[in-house]
């Protein structure tokens, strides 16, 4: 793990003197990173890719760290050992970059402390980085009772480096009937071998399901898309299918795949992806305890990688195609939802899955979770209605990235 150090000095400070002036803290971080010097007045040879962290060396180096203002690596991380008054000029520019709205963060204290924090704040650096230049495919328009789930492409890919692409359904729809039944069929069988039971859909049913995953497939590696959202109620009129089996394979696939054209959670979807390595679970809340601080989530679709079990369903809705009942593993999990139109608010909380529901008046896959947090976010303050389900605990690493990007916290 490389680290470049932006060294600011005082020209008052001998050059020569700033390695023997700190010496404790440059040898304790040349045995954890292989360390890289950078003369501030070399700021402009790095690239974004480059972690780096601004050394103030000494004090006095105020106002020649405001004139690199535009160079300095956002957010903007400030060793100071406090020695040569460096803590103090330290501060006072933190200060200033702060009231200029960029994100600031100072290293100082115990070294096994700040080696630690070094290595938190690269793993969330190689995540964002990783974000910039991303491609979220939404493959026909969000549905109608999406209100609150909007998202401005502008913003969010200044904000993130990500590119929303619109493609037409009919693209969809063209390849779907290109491919043939013998195409697919193996798949199809596969499938349906792994399922502990089929409770309803047919054979036809199935091989429709099995032809719409292939063709958004085709779609996503032909524009070369990272995550993908499906207008999947749109294709019930057209196809008689649904694209609950084509998100659940996608997502099994590393693939990050949304229902319902919603770009929050496909963007949610995406960052866990991103921070934990997790295909994730969209779910809406559909019943709601206070008293217990419970809630139930559900949805027809969810990665056969995260299930114990599946059972092939149809979908709830309509009661036709192909959907999935996955059987959860109890224990712990995090739930996180990214939200507003440049994607700069967010609610996690970890919580315990306590049980697989099977509600007749639900969708498919139900789990009843326990949060830590309190429900009534729900009743309050949601940020939309569907939300993402992880398993494990993950919530100080997601909370830690959200924060680093200035997001807001919803609670």
């Amino acid at each position: 793990m490389v680290i470049n150090l932006i060294t600011f000095a005082s020209i008052l400070h001998k050059q020569a003197s700033v390695r023997s002036s700190h010496e404790v803290i440059l040898t304790e971080l040349e045995k954890y990173f292989t360390v890289n010097f950078i003369d501030y007045k070399d700021i402009d040879k790095l690239s974004p890719d480059d972690f780096s962290i601004i050394f103030i060396a000494t004090g006095g180096v105020e106002r020649l760290v405001i004139q690199h203002f535009e160079s300095l690596p956002r957010p903007a991380i400030l060793l100071a050992d406090g020695m040569q008054n460096s803590l103090a000029a330290a501060l006072e520019i933190s200060s200033w970059l702060r009231g200029r709205g960029m994100k600031s963060e100072i290293l100082h204290g115990e070294l096994p402390e700040t080696i630690k924090r070094i290595f938190v704040l690269h793993s969330n650096f190689v995540a964002q980085r990783s974000l910039f230049g991303m491609r979220i495919g939404v493959m026909g328009t969000p549905s109608s009772w999406l209100v609150a789930s909007n998202v401005d492409y502008l913003l969010a890919k200044r904000r993130w480096g990500i590119e929303f692409i619109d493609i037409p359904m009919e693209e969809v729809y063209c390849l779907f009937y290109q491919i043939k039944d013998d195409d697919i069929g193996y798949e199809a069988s596969v499938f349906a071998n792994r399922a502990i039971a089929c409770r309803e859909g047919t054979p036809e049913d199935l091989l429709k399901a099995m032809r719409l995953y292939q063709a958004v497939k085709i779609i996503c590696e032909k524009k070369k898309l990272d995550a993908v959202t499906l207008s999947c109620f749109s294709l019930i009129e057209k196809l008689g299918t649904t694209g609950c089996l084509a998100l659940a394979l996608l997502n099994d696939e590393g693939i990050p795949a949304g229902c319902e054209g919603d770009l929050q959670s496909i963007f949610t979807l995406l960052i866990a992806k991103t921070l934990t390595g997790q295909a994730g679970f969209m779910a809406n809340p559909a019943f709601i305890n206070d008293d217990l601080n419970e809630i139930v989530m559900a949805h027809c679709t969810i990665a056969t990688k995260m299930v114990d079990q599946f059972i092939i369903r149809n979908h709830f809705e309509t009661e036709t195609g192909i959907a999935i009942q996955g059987i959860l593993h109890p224990g712990g999990i995090t739930m996180i939802k990214c939200a507003g139109e440049c994607l700069d608010e967010y609610f996690v909380s970890t919580g315990q899955l306590i049980e697989n529901t099977n509600y007749i008046n639900a969708c498919r896959t139900q789990a009843r979770i326990k949060l830590d947090k309190s429900v009534d976010y729900f009743m309050r303050n949601p940020l939309g209605n569907h939300h993402i389900i992880l398993m494990g605990y993950h919530e100080k690493v997601i909370h830690e990235f959200m924060q680093l990007n200035s997001c807001k916290l919803v609670e």
